[in-house]
């Protein structure tokens, strides 16, 4: 069963939500100042976390990707689908080295270079499935 177009759109727009969600939630780690435990107890500290801007975004962007997600697996082989969130650790290697100043090392980029690989000769595989 080949895949559809809007069903390669949906898969890739789900695992972009998904890596975005990383990105957000590392933006609100960070905006808390790393101190995620309150001195004021566990319930001022999760109040705090799940309510900080960025970690809302995230968990919003998390929700909208799973239902994408649900929508793709009703329609695509998931031994295709599921290694395509490979391009999520592909999209936050690169953006956390801009964003956060993450290192991107020369191994990180054969790493990314053999994922890419794998996710073209999968996407091939599925293109024709």
């Amino acid at each position: 069963m080949a895949l559809t177009f809007g069903v390669w759109v949906m898969l890739i727009t789900g695992v972009l939500l998904n890596a975005g969600a990383q990105l957000l939630i590392k933006a609100g780690t960070t905006a808390l100042g790393g101190q995620l435990v309150s001195p004021d107890g566990i319930v001022q500290t999760v109040f705090r976390v799940l309510f900080q801007p960025f970690i809302l975004g995230g968990l919003a962007a998390y929700v909208v990707s799973v239902g994408l997600w649900i929508v793709v697996l009703s329609k695509a082989p998931v031994s295709v689908a599921y290694p395509m969130l490979s391009i999520g650790y592909i999209v936050n290697a690169f953006l956390a080295y801009f964003l956060f100043g993450e290192a991107l090392s020369v191994w990180k980029l054969v790493g990314i270079g053999v994922i890419v690989l794998g996710v073209f000769i999968l996407a091939r595989a599925g293109a024709t499935a």
